[in-house]
Parts: C-alpha cells; sequence; structure tokens
C-alpha cells in the first residue's frame, strides 16, 4: 500500500526474523566469484545478492527473509551455510545491477570469439539472403550477442554515441566518450549485412530498404537503466552506415542542475535570477554538441512548478520532464518550429521553449510570444553570445524588437574534465598562459594535466567527463542602445568587457586554475577567441 516507507519496512522485518539490518551495500565489496555463480535473472526474481564467503558461511543481503525457498537453493549452489541478512528492496536492486555490471568482464573482442569462421560463413550467407526474422535464428545468435554486447559496453564506457562505419573492405566500430571518438573492434566486413540488420530489426526500420535514410529508435534496458537509443542509418557507397544515439534517462536528469552543467559565481547567480523573469527571451548559443539543450532542460527542471504550464517544440524530446507538456517537430506532416510555436500560444503557456531558431519566422514569433508576456527559451547557432544579437538582425528582425524582447545570451562551450584519479600538477610556460589571457603572477598554486598513460578509471585518456564553460550577456541599458543603432558584434563585445563581463576563455580559465580541466582542452574549443 505504500504506507511504510522501504527502510523502514526491511528495518521491521529484521527485527521480526531477528536478524541483522543492512541500510546500505557497497557493491566494490561483493565478491565477485560468489556473482558469476550465480544468474542475475534468479538473483533479481528472488531480491537478493550475495556478499562475502568468510570460509565457514556465505553471507547473503535478502529483501523477504521469508524467502526460505531460495536461500535453500543458495545453501545447494555454495555448498555452505548461508547467513542472511536483511536489506531494503531497492538498495539490493541497485547493488545487484552494479555488482553484475563489474562482474561482466566480457568485452567486444571476446564476443568477436564466439562467432567461429565456418558459423559465420554460414550466418552471412543466409543474411545476404534476407532472412524471415533475426530475433529467431539461432544461426544469428553470435550476432545478437555482439550487438548486446556493443551497447552494454557503450553504456559501461559512458558512449554518448556508437558509430558502425563501412568501408570498401572493412568495418569499424567506434565510440563517442566525452566528444571524442575512440576505435573499439573491427568486425570482419561480411558480417555488416548482419550488425546492420540486426539494429534495424531492434530499431523497427526496414531491412529490406538499403537505398534511404532511415530513423528509428530503441528502448533499452541495461543494468537497471533505461537507456533510450537514436538509430540514424543513412546508404553510402560501401553499405550503410548506422549511429546510435545514446541516452541514459535517469543520469541526464540527476545531473540537470545548473551549478553540476558548469555554471559557478556571478554567471550562475544572475542567470538564477534571469530565469524567474515573467518575460523575456534567453538564448543559449554554441556550435552542435555543446550542449545548449541540456542548458535549457536544467533551467526549465529549476523553474517547474504546480504554477506554471511550460511547454516546450523539440527535434528530437531528448529528456522526459516530469510537469511539462514536450512537442516534437514532424515536418512530414508539416508540424515545424514556426508553426507549433503558434499552436502552443494557445495554449495558455507561462514558459515556452523552442528547441532552435532556424529560420526567421520561428524568430518573430518567438519575440512577439516574449514581448506580450511569455518567458521564452530557446538556441541559436552562433559563435559567440554577441554574434547572437546581429544573427537575429540578419535574420530580418528589427533591432527594436531584438533589444526590448532578449534578456540575456549565453555562449557556451564543453571542455573534458581530468581525470581525478591520474591528474599530475605541473607549471606551465609563460607561452601556454599567455595563449589563454593570463600571467604567472595570477597562478596561486599547481595547476594540473593528464598523467602520460591515464589510468582504469578514464580508459588511458587522462580525462573524464565533461563540464561547460561560458559567457553571459545581459541586455542591459547601454547594450540595447548599440543594438538600436544595429552595432556589430566588435562593438558589443567591448562595451561588455567594458562593464565586467567574462569571456568563455576567461571563464575557462578559471577551470583550470581550479584543477578541472587543461591548456589544450580550453584551447580546442575558444580558438576562434584567441585568434
Amino acid at each position: 500500500m505504500g504506507a511504510l516507507e522501504p527502510q523502514r519496512l526491511a528495518r521491521a522485518l529484521a527485527q521480526q526474523y531477528h536478524l541483522p539490518f543492512q541500510a546500505h551495500i557497497d557493491e566494490h565489496t561483493v565478491e565477485h566469484k560468489l556473482i558469476v555463480q550465480l544468474p542475475i535473472n534468479y538473483a533479481k526474481k528472488n531480491c537478493l545478492l550475495p556478499l562475502y564467503n568468510d570460509g565457514q558461511a556465505v553471507t547473503v543481503a535478502i529483501a523477504d527473509p521469508a524467502n526460505f525457498e531460495a536461500l535453500d537453493d543458495l545453501r545447494l549452489l555454495y555448498g555452505q551455510a548461508i547467513e542472511v541478512v536483511v536489506a531494503p528492496h531497492e538498495v539490493i536492486t541497485d547493488a545487484l545491477n552494479r555488482a553484475y555490471d563489474q562482474a561482466a568482464n566480457t568485452t567486444p573482442h571476446d564476443l568477436m570469439i564466439d562467432l567461429g569462421e565456418e558459423r559465420l560463413d554460414m550466418v552471412a550467407n543466409e543474411l545476404a539472403q534476407e532472412p524471415r526474422d533475426l530475433l529467431e535464428s539461432d544461426d544469428a545468435a553470435p550476432i545478437i550477442k555482439l550487438v548486446n554486447g556493443l551497447l552494454s559496453q557503450a553504456v559501461k564506457d559512458r558512449a554518448s554515441d556508437i558509430h558502425i562505419e563501412c568501408f570498401e573492405s572493412d568495418l569499424v566500430v567506434r565510440f563517442r566518450v566525452d566528444g571524442i571518438l575512440y576505435d573499439v573492434i573491427s568486425p570482419p566486413k561480411r558480417f555488416q549485412s548482419a550488425i546492420t540488420s540486426r539494429v534495424k530489426v531492434m530499431s523497427g526500420l526496414n531491412i529490406a530498404e538499403k537505398r534511404l535514410p532511415q530513423d528509428g529508435r530503441i528502448r533499452l534496458r541495461i543494468a537497471g537503466r533505461d537507456i533510450d537509443v537514436r538509430v540514424s542509418t543513412i546508404p553510402t557507397a560501401f553499405g550503410e552506415r548506422i549511429v546510435l544515439r545514446l541516452l541514459d534517462q535517469a543520469q541526464n536528469l540527476v545531473d540537470l542542475e545548473l551549478d553540476k552543467l558548469g555554471f559557478a559565481g556571478e554567471n550562475l547567480r544572475r542567470l538564477n535570477r534571469l530565469i524567474y523573469q515573467s518575460h523575456g527571451i534567453i538564448l543559449v548559443t554554441g556550435p552542435t554538441g555543446s550542449g545548449k539543450t541540456t542548458t535549457l532542460y536544467a533551467c526549465l527542471k529549476q523553474i517547474n512548478s504546480v504554477d506554471k504550464n511550460i511547454i516546450t517544440i523539440e527535434d528530437p524530446i531528448e529528456y522526459q520532464l516530469h510537469g511539462i507538456g514536450q512537442m516534437q517537430v514532424n515536418p512530414k506532416i508539416e508540424l515545424t518550429f514556426a508553426s507549433g510555436l503558434r499552436s502552443i500560444l494557445r495554449q495558455d503557456p507561462n514558459v515556452i521553449m523552442v528547441g532552435e531558431i532556424r529560420d526567421s519566422e520561428t524568430a518573430e514569433i518567438a519575440i512577439q510570444a516574449a514581448l506580450t508576456g511569455h518567458l521564452v527559451f530557446s538556441t541559436l547557432h552562433t559563435n559567440d553570445s554577441f554574434g547572437a544579437v546581429t544573427r537575429l538582425v540578419d535574420m530580418g528582425i528589427e533591432p527594436f524588437l531584438v533589444s526590448s524582447s532578449i534578456l540575456a545570451v549565453i555562449a557556451q562551450r564543453l571542455v573534458r574534465l581530468l581525470c581525478r584519479e591520474c591528474k599530475v600538477p605541473y607549471t606551465p610556460s609563460a607561452e601556454e598562459l599567455s595563449r589563454i589571457g593570463m600571467r604567472p603572477a595570477q597562478l596561486t598554486g599547481p595547476i594540473y594535466r593528464p598523467a602520460p598513460n591515464g589510468c582504469k578509471a578514464c580508459r588511458g585518456t587522462g580525462y573524464r567527463g565533461r563540464t561547460a564553460i561560458n559567457e553571459l550577456m545581459l541586455m542591459e541599458d547601454e547594450v540595447r542602445v548599440l543594438v538600436m543603432k544595429n552595432a556589430d558584434a566588435a562593438t558589443l563585445r567591448r562595451a561588455c568587457t567594458s562593464r565586467g563581463m567574462r569571456l568563455l576563455r576567461q571563464d575557462g580559465a578559471e577551470q583550470i586554475l581550479s584543477g578541472l580541466t587543461t591548456v589544450e582542452e580550453l584551447l580546442s574549443v575558444t580558438q576562434e577567441d584567441i585568434i
């Protein structure tokens, strides 16, 4: 009935059966050899987890101590007495997923061993003739295992994309981790058709259509995590090229906080004030893959409340936000950003998010919405915050409308974070510092760089995770006057920096001084500011 919290219920059961109670389980202390002997399906069905063997008995955490049948099974499996501790159902399930994930040492290279040469030839020949259903084909089982292994390995490696690329004589699988592509495996070229067909079956695409691009979607559950996979195929001269975009719904929603995304100091305080305004436009700019939409989601999540009607129009919807109405663009039925935005305005919204302003029609409607009492969030493809104003004017928007509707423009980039486990301190040269606008006298302590060969935690790269660097241009009175005069981006830049605005490279320099990233990373994403 939900009348008791899981922790209290588990504690009460432990007291009733005179057993120890364990509120938390550290999966790192779970013995690997106990895990590999017990099928995960059985462990999940009975909600139990073997913890350790002290030589006298095997200690097992279980949610229902009355499940004597499962405990008897474990006694037979391990050939030892069983000591029982009671833990909450959710705690055991979470520890199960993580423990089995760590125990699974299979790599994509290991999975290819299952594909014996003779068997593979038979599978390839059958797949060349387009079998009826790969899911029911026993001969295709190694291919299924390979594709499943790639997906689970990508999730484990925190990959955002899987690229399956075909060339004249070979096939390459690469993962994009923290914005960088890495080679993973290179299966034999003859299995290209098999792998492509398997991915198409999983995503509901037409396996017979090889001449046209296709888009599909796969919903997966890996180690207890809901993974949404967007599949895109395009025809090339050597077969179909596939890209799978992985979205970890639970993890992304947890990280949707402005301070966790890289906003700090005065920029964070100002943005926290701006997103609670009643009307106006807040724009986020930057190149593709710079985290613009994620920043907007974080803003919406923060201001979401029962007294606000928040509606979005996106292409595509990346994360599901509870309490927010989300609409997806569909050009096939002429549902564009502009037409969808018109419809949203008839839904009595307080806050509107437009995935991207791509044309003058969408820009005009967004500005009119801002001028008529709505708070509008959107993204724009420009190199910096100052270019957003001139971009809107170039679209045909009158300067006076731009100046009166925009509240602020955020420009951002993503930089890789140094691995906490293996970063090493060093003293940069004066030349390095000058390239990011700093002087040696500004250093208050050591700064860091990646270890030469990295470590296991960062897969030898020296980096793990990414964070945003940003600049925030406020539409203050002096800036409004310049916009009304149709000033160029360089003039706006001088005016804003003279008033203390911190630019992208200056924000990045702060991240370097804090030991979070490196000079090389900052230079790679802010080249246009330094040249």
